[in-house]
């Protein structure tokens, strides 16, 4: 145990990182409310709010990497890491099913809804369970591996599925990280694009469903608002 782990509380070192992570993805939210704010018929309206973009793009850019080094730099000095406290029902039967128990005395949500602002607590896709997630962006990488371990051919199909590429040619995941503006490993070599805000990941994962062929209603996914009511 270091002096760091004798001084700081374990439980406010934690707070203080998840609100980082929150704030993050807040951002992210921000920008998607102020573009679907501007009127789009206005010229000058869109002028100014794409410049608007392109500065606020570049500044979370740096935002981004700042607070990903600080996060990784408290967690390494405190020892207390982010995701410590999560549960996966994976290989474990038993405890998946104990995982569903305590998902299921709460309000589920579905993969429809806008989730701009809210705080995940865990999910239950098609059967699996998994809690103790603190965001959106930890949703969606678990979901990832969870279809990865699914379906290994067809996940490593994403980087050339027609779904997972923009009009302009940005690709949602792919095998070569720097192609992606923040790339997350999700395994086996493939990477996924990260940096989105809430909605963003929300629209992925809906996507990601229906290129595996599991109905939308199979996943539920559970909101800290609702466990902390």
């Amino acid at each position: 145990m270091t002096a760091a782990q004798h001084h700081l509380p374990a439980e406010r070192t934690r707070q203080i990182l998840e609100d980082l992570e929150a704030v993050r993805e807040n951002l992210l939210a921000l920008s998607d409310d102020i573009w679907l704010s501007i009127d789009h018929n206005d010229n000058d309206a869109l002028v100014e709010g794409m410049q608007f973009k392109q500065a606020y793009n570049e500044k979370m850019a740096a935002f981004d990497k700042l607070a990903s080094e600080l996060s990784a730099m408290v967690q390494q000095y405190t020892s207390v890491r982010l995701g410590e406290r999560e549960r996966v029902g994976l290989d474990d039967q038993a405890g998946n099913e104990r995982i569903i128990q305590e998902l299921n005395r709460e309000q589920p949500h579905s993969i429809d809804e806008d989730l701009t602002f809210k705080r995940p607590h865990g999910f239950i896709l098609d059967g699996q369970a998994t809690v103790g997630i603190t965001t959106w962006r930890r949703v969606f990488e678990l979901v990832c591996r969870q279809l990865l371990r699914r379906d290994p051919d067809r996940f490593h199909g994403l980087p050339e599925h027609s779904e997972f590429i923009s009009n302009r040619g940005h690709h949602g995941f792919s095998r070569n990280p720097t192609e992606l503006r923040s790339a997350g490993l999700i395994g086996d070599g493939v990477y996924a694009e990260i940096n989105l805000s809430a909605n963003d990941l929300r629209n992925t994962i809906r996507r990601l469903l229906e290129a595996f062929d599991i109905p939308t209603e199979r996943l539920q996914l559970f909101l800290r608002e609702d466990r902390d009511a």
